[in-house]
């Protein structure tokens, strides 16, 4: 297939961002739900809140530890294949799920290879998005994320339906046959080829492995696909290298250990939330439709920041919107402890959701503005593995502090602050990265004033090069005298 200069930006895009939408139904948006199964699993079971809350977190954690898995499937198999083995899995999972007799059962299967059927979809489909779209990437993921959502408002009342009707067994397996969908999914996502995806020869080419008839054809070519038939050691071992040395960037390390406290403050409320609203006399339909309206607010903030952050104004400000949009959430979970009505519960959800929509739109934005949209697949696998150990550890943490203090204060506490120190934690970053730079211009100031611009007609010339050139030379001769001295 021909490879393009750029994004399209549109065309069969939007195909894949509808794609991206279902996956996001079909793996987040599930994930979401199995918070309502908690009370059913905890009555059934007959175990305390921090066993049961294993579950929840099995399955994000499964999803984000194998997200760098899903990423080498699709950069060197195919996404296509990637996302239909990964509807399969996911499938398969649920349906065995239905049939546990105890939670270690719940564990491998709704936990374990849900989860792995999830981290096959989830992140390959992202990057898909990104490499469709440039200027308009941020409104393209707003709205293939906000899947994520508007599953979340369809399902939730759904799910407690289906539960109420044919007991959480029968809504399992109805849910197993629904993630199928992933499957075809996968068959929308067509592969695309960028020229900056072409990365330039490396000097094991120009060593005698092939004639130079076949050295010249390969360096018109993408490193990987035919290389590997040639040379599968050094040619892996270089791809693997290539693809994961953002790894390095200062920039994409603090990213990581912001990410890192982010998605352990994110995780539990949505375990929490639903049986906080039910020991605070919440109803159970009453329950459900807060999960209901933080999925649809989350709607909205997927697709207005997305669309904000694309504007003109706003778009070299990004970084700062996330960081806002994180902080706000945390904000949020500080505040859930003193709210104990139905009415009171209803703005909380409205708030967390629109700012959880939020963050969640920019961060394949702020990691592909970080390493760049060739580099964006790998990226991604490593950021949601970032998630894993949070979302592995946090439910479980918060269910303890609830079995120990009797009481969901100190839980939501510890995620309000852990997203705030996230949030913090980036403006530092990003203060110092300025204020390095202003020390850096003030250094070069005198060097900067050098420059001049000549113009005559349609030609300008600089001279600054030219003048750092011969500053060079006189410092280079002036070190060689003080030498021989």
């Amino acid at each position: 297939r021909a490879r393009l200069s750029g994004p399209p930006d549109g065309g069969w895009g939007w195909m894949i961002v509808a794609g991206c939408f279902l996956v996001t139904i079909c793996t987040r948006a599930v994930t979401r739900c199995i918070s309502i199964f908690f009370v059913e699993f905890q009555a059934y079971f007959g175990q305390d809140y921090a066993r049961t809350a294993w579950i929840h977190s099995i399955v994000d954690c499964a999803t984000m530890l194998c997200a760098p898995l899903g990423s080498l499937i699709s950069n060197h198999v195919s996404c296509q294949v990637g996302i239909m083995l990964g509807g399969l899995l996911a499938s398969t999972g649920l349906i065995l799920s239905s049939f546990a007799t105890n939670l270690e059962h719940l564990y491998l299967s709704l936990g374990v290879l849900t989860g792995l059927g999830f981290a096959l979809c989830y992140s390959p489909a992202i990057a898909m998005v990104g490499k469709y779209f440039n200027k308009r990437k941020a409104l393209a993921y707003g709205i293939a994320m906000s899947g994520s959502g508007i599953g979340t408002f369809i399902l939730a009342p759904v799910v407690q339906l289906l539960i109420e009707q044919f007991s959480w067994r029968g809504a399992l397996l109805i849910l197993g046959g629904f993630v199928l969908n992933l499957c075809v999914c996968g068959a929308l996502m067509r592969p695309i080829s960028l020229k900056e995806d072409c990365k330039t020869t490396p000097e094991f080419l120009e060593q005698n492995y092939v004639p130079e008839t076949e050295k010249q054809d390969l360096k018109r070519m993408s490193i990987c696909s035919p290389l590997i038939k040639l040379w599968p050691h050094e040619c892996l071992c270089y791809c693997s290298w290539k693809e994961y040395d953002f790894l390095l960037m200062p920039g994409f390390m603090v990213l990581a250990v912001s990410i890192l406290f982010m998605a352990y403050g994110c995780s539990p409320l949505f375990v929490y939330l639903v049986p906080y609203a039910l020991s605070v006399g919440v109803s159970h339909h009453q329950a459900a439709f807060l999960m209901s309206i933080l999925g649809v607010i989350d709607i909205i903030g997927n697709i207005t920041f997305g669309w904000l952050t694309d504007r003109r104004c706003l778009k070299k400000h990004r970084y700062f919107c996330y960081l806002f949009a994180v902080g706000m959430d945390g904000l949020c979970c500080l505040f859930l402890p003193v709210l104990q009505s139905f009415p009171l519960l209803v703005p909380f959800s409205f708030t967390f959701g629109y700012f959880d929509g939020a963050y969640v739109t920019l961060i394949p934005v702020m990691t592909a503005d970080v390493v760049g949209t060739s580099l964006l697949s790998s990226a991604l696998g490593v950021v949601y593995f970032l998630h894993a150990i949070p979302y592995l550890v946090s439910p479980p943490v918060a269910g303890w502090l609830v079995d120990t203090t009797g009481s969901y204060t100190a839980s939501f506490l510890l995620c309000g602050f852990s997203m705030i120190f996230s949030s913090a934690l980036l403006c530092f970053a990003r203060l110092a990265k300025k204020i390095k730079r202003t020390h850096l211009q003030s250094l070069t100031g005198t060097t900067a004033s050098k420059q001049h611009i000549w113009t005559n007609g349609a030609i300008a010339y600089s001279v600054t090069a030219e003048l750092d050139q011969r500053d060079g030379e006189v410092l280079a001769v002036d070190t060689n005298s003080y030498s021989n001295r």
